[in-house]
């Protein structure tokens, strides 16, 4: 027990010993600075990392880092303030009490970590250099932001074709060989259908398959890009990046009526081969270029417009922040491949573009406005100045017109025994007359125009008073005061001077002295100051004669509410006022009811009616001359004024503006920078020289890759609209850089793109992979793709490269569904060829959220090819809507290709399918005959380019016996062989 007593003592004596020494260096340590490896970074490690480390970095915030850590997260940067524990957000968030802001989330950190944190930070934060356990990539070392490379163009091959060369290199490095070339009609109808988006007529096929030619193939590939129908097809592709549509989408939708103008820009830019650098500077700054549609890229995108998400200043900021936004982005994805918009509310997470840059990026463009814009081309001149010259011509058929109208007179009421439903020949009572007299109704109050033709009267005064009017300020944009000479003597500019009961005053819009300028328009026009009521007085210099006044709300006919004033004229005669013309023998509004013409030869004498009807035909006719003049001068193509001051938004919001920047490149890529004194249209012209620089290393890049998609269906970077760090590497580099090289030293043509590659031999294998696939040695025979195998080895194909992105065989996919709609007209001999101007309508309407009724009718105007149809953005087309047609609401640059019921059904059973296949099979009948196996093969011909084998010509003739041969043409519509590219 003695013993056992001693021991405890002793063991006692050792742990207070123990306890002691800990203390000791514990008040050590308390004392010692705090150091960031041993005693933050396990606290970072622990309770930090899992949302702010290397795989997850929530708002922006990432700790394993120093210089990320420093900068802070996306909305409170920086977090670590050095002396200043206080003020650093990482403090507040580890200590305060709001669930919703503390970090961690589920546990609050220990308080003497807290203790920690906080002395580490008023020490002054110190993080040594090097001690980080994980390395930042520098975002800027990707391959697509380095120069073009020299292409390799290895010489054992002894390719004449670098394509080629590049494919088989990457083939032999996966044993794998490519297939056997295909047949001719299958690279003829493949072909056909990646340059014009239609199949080869059967004399087509026929001279090909005949021609023995040694440039066979470079003759059709001549033949199709020199074909108007070229631009159509990859006009369409283009439009698809840029997401072009006909209506502005969002919450209004409404139509875009001058749209299509840029939609037939693209297309002559295709056909008349528009070196790529120029396309790219037209489409910046064209107004500059004589090609004012161009600019239409600017505004293609979806937008809402300042006022149409609300009027007060934030709403009306906000929608102009967000209308530049929709520039700079399809500026960047489109030319670029990067997605620049991800930098609006923080520097973008993969790529070497920062806040900074995207706003600077802004200020290129920070002039442009979404809206129409005068087009100042010669032909638009030329147009113009013929409207002008038939406008002039309808202003004095106008006035021949206003002298066949029935005499206002004054006091007129209606007799309540006279109207009868809303029959316009209504019958009034002039109550001055000691007799009553059937008079006609004058035509209905128009905001447009209106005119009262009096008795011929002495004045030199004449007052327009408005009784009441549709629950607004009065409005009139010009009073005029005919003689009989037809002088307007109202003029200011003849001496007659303007009195009103009040005017409400907005500058250079509303004046009284616009009232009488001769100019017309809602812009230039006087406003009362009075609800429903008001007058204006108009003093001649001298008596005049007058016999008929004039005037209108707006004289341009934008307003569409209806007029509903009523009104009375005066004339001062040197003793008395005279009332000489009134509202009470206007036709009245009816609701419901569309308001009578403005000319009623009611009330006429017969010979009278016969040339008043003989002067409406003529301003009919002028009218329509008016309209086809007009209708190209307008472009949606975004209006040019002064810049506004872009300043660095805090995360996106036009509420919390910081410092102002000005214009300026992407600094990772270029240096080049103006000062915000630079002019609106030089802004522009720096942007556009920079992006169509041959020094730029995406431009030319990103377009041979979209060429390249649309022959093969995918490009060699698979996300073509994505060059940066989280975009797909490209399967075949050196080929990507020598096509941009070639690009760029050929001129920039895409035409001389598209033949390089739709003559290569890896363009023109067969579809079906080969029989046998061997590793390879680099073949040393020219025109032998098979010679001088290694040591046979086999290789399966599908199990090397599934998805052919290396190419061992062409990869076949199914037509847009533009090409199966075009293809299926032109098959049935009803695809109507005409080109450019206003898009046919699809549905019943050409704008609007919902309740589109498709047009399923044909008509010769929508039996167009559908790139000419008028476009509804978020409104898929009826039938072929339902083939991954896009809806303009965002960039779509690679169709998807999905294969659901719906295709089977819209291609068998709709309307457009049924009509059309009766008009195919119209065709067939006139031009094959009665002889029902003359017809399937003729048939077969056309749709297929290929006559039937003997069994499918007996299966087919017991079908068409049995249920006629508009079924057998709906069949070939909906085979694979009509509807993939082979």
């Amino acid at each position: 027990m003695k013993q056992n007593h001693i021991r405890c003592q002793a063991a006692s004596r050792l742990f207070m010993a123990m306890i002691l020494a800990l203390s000791c260096v514990n008040s050590i340590h308390a004392a010692d600075p705090v150091d960031f490896v041993r005693d933050i970074r396990p606290i970072f490690e622990q309770h930090c990392y899992d949302c702010h480390g290397v795989n997850d970095q929530e708002s922006g915030l990432r700790l394993d880092i120093k210089a990320i850590a420093f900068k802070g997260g996306d909305n409170h940067g920086p977090d670590i303030i050095p002396g200043e524990a206080s003020r650093s957000p990482l403090i507040r968030f580890v200590t305060t009490d709001d669930s919703n802001l503390r970090m961690p989330p589920d546990n609050k950190l220990p308080e003497h970590l807290v203790e920690t944190l906080t002395r580490w930070i008023n020490e002054g934060a110190v993080w040594p250099d090097g001690v980080d356990r994980v390395t930042l990539r520098d975002n800027r070392d990707h391959w697509s932001f380095k120069p073009l490379a020299e292409p390799n163009l290895n010489s054992q091959f002894g390719f004449l074709d670098p394509i080629d060369g590049f494919i088989m290199a990457k083939l032999a490095e996966n044993g794998l060989v490519m297939s056997r070339e295909t047949d001719r009609l299958s690279w003829l109808r493949r072909v056909s259908f990646d340059l014009i988006g239609l199949p080869p007529t059967p004399e087509q096929v026929k001279d090909f398959l005949t021609d023995d030619r040694s440039d066979a193939y470079e003759r059709v590939v001549d033949r199709l890009l020199g074909s108007a129908r070229y631009g159509e097809r990859w006009a369409q592709h283009w439009l698809d990046v840029v997401r072009y549509a006909d209506t502005h989408g969002f919450e209004v939708n409404t139509e875009r009526p001058n749209a299509w103008p840029y939609r037939d820009y693209v297309i002559r830019a295709f056909n008349s081969d528009t070196p790529y650098d120029r396309f790219i500077r037209e489409q910046i700054v064209g107004d500059t270029l004589g090609e004012d549609a161009a600019t239409g890229f600017l505004v293609t995108a979806s937008v809402l417009l300042s006022g149409q998400i609300g009027k007060d200043a934030p709403s009306i900021r906000l929608a102009r922040q967000d209308s530049l936004d929709e520039i700079v982005n399809n500026i960047g994805q489109t030319f670029l491949g990067l997605s620049v918009g991800c930098a609006r509310c923080h520097d973008h997470k993969f790529d070497p573009i920062t806040s900074r840059d995207y706003y600077s990026m802004q200020a290129f463009v920070a002039g442009v406005e979404y809206a129409d814009r005068k087009m100042t081309t010669p032909e638009a001149e030329e147009q113009s100045r013929e409207a002008e010259q038939l406008r002039k011509r309808l202003a004095e058929i106008d006035n021949r017109l206003t002298q066949f109208s029935p005499i206002a007179r004054p006091g007129i009421q209606r007799p309540s025994t006279s109207r009868t439903g809303d029959d316009d020949a209504s019958l009034l009572v002039d109550n001055q007359d000691t007799q009553a007299q059937v008079l006609p109704l004058r035509p209905t109050l128009r905001p447009s125009l209106n005119t009262d033709r009096i008795k011929p009267t002495l004045a030199r005064r004449l007052r327009f008073t408005i009784l009441s009017t549709n629950g607004l300020e009065p409005c009139i944009d010009e009073l005029e005061v005919f003689d009989p000479s037809g002088t307007n003597v109202a003029l200011a500019s003849h001496g007659t001077e303007v009195i009103t009961s009040g005017d409400t005053i907005v500058a250079d819009r509303h004046e009284p002295e616009f009232i009488n300028d001769g100019l017309y328009g809602n812009s230039r026009s006087w406003l009362s100051n009075q609800p429903n009521s008001g007058w204006v007085e108009l003093e001649f210099p001298s008596e005049a004669i007058i016999e008929r006044v004039v005037w209108s709300r707006d004289r341009e006919g934008k307003l569409v509410d209806r007029n509903t004033t009523e009104y009375r004229i005066e004339a001062f005669t040197g003793n008395d006022w005279l009332i000489v013309a009134d509202s009470s023998d206007r036709n009245p509004v009816v609701a419901g009811k569309s308001p009578s013409p403005s000319f009623s030869t009611l009330g006429l004498s017969p010979q009278e009616a016969t040339v008043a009807n003989q002067v409406l035909a003529e301003k009919r006719a002028i009218e329509k001359k008016i309209k086809q003049a007009e209708a190209g001068q307008f472009v949606f193509a975004g209006k040019f004024r002064t810049p506004d001051k872009i300043r660095l938004l805090s995360r996106g919001d036009p509420e919390q503006p910081k410092d102002e920047v000005e214009p300026a490149v992407i600094e990772a890529f270029d240096d080049i920078s103006l000062n915000n004194e630079t002019s609106e249209q030089e802004r522009r012209r720096v942007l556009a020289n920079w992006l169509a620089s041959p020094k730029n290393p995406l431009t030319a890049r990103v377009m041979v890759n979209r060429i390249w998609q649309g022959h093969f269906g995918s490009g060699l970077v698979p996300t073509p609209s994505d060059f940066g760090n989280s975009g797909m590497m490209p399967t075949h580099p050196d080929l990507l850089d020598w096509l941009a090289s070639e690009f760029i030293r050929c001129g920039w043509s895409i035409k001389r793109m598209h033949r390089l590659i739709v003559l290569s031999k890896v363009y023109r294998q067969s579809s079906q992979s080969s029989a046998e696939y061997r590793s390879t040695l680099i073949p040393v025979e020219q025109d032998d793709l098979a010679s001088e195998r290694s040591e046979p080895g086999k290789s399966d194909p599908l199990a090397v490269d599934a998805e052919v992105r290396l190419l061992w065989r062409y990869p076949s996919r199914r037509l847009e569904s533009e090409a199966i709609r075009d293809s299926m007209l032109s098959v049935s001999g009803l695809l109507n060829s005409t080109m450019y101007g206003r898009g046919y309508d699809l549905f019943d309407k050409r704008g609007g959220l919902s309740g589109f009724k498709p047009i399923e009718e044909l008509s010769l105007e929508n039996q167009r090819r559908m790139i000419y149809a008028h476009k509804v953005r978020r409104e898929t087309e009826a039938v072929f809507g339902a083939f991954d047609c896009p809806d303009a609401g965002q960039s779509a640059p690679l169709r998807r290709l999905s294969t659901t019921p719906i295709q089977a059904l819209n291609l068998f059973n709709s309307r457009f399918t049924l009509d059309v296949s009766a008009a195919f099979a119209e065709r067939v009948t006139r031009e094959a005959g009665d002889k029902l196996e003359d017809q399937v093969q003729h048939a077969y011909q056309l749709a297929l380019n290929r006559v039937p084998t003997p069994d499918e010509l007996r299966d087919i003739e017991s079908i068409v016996h049995q249920h006629g041969l508009a079924v057998l043409c709906r069949v070939l519509f909906n085979c694979n062989e009509f509807l993939f590219v082979p």
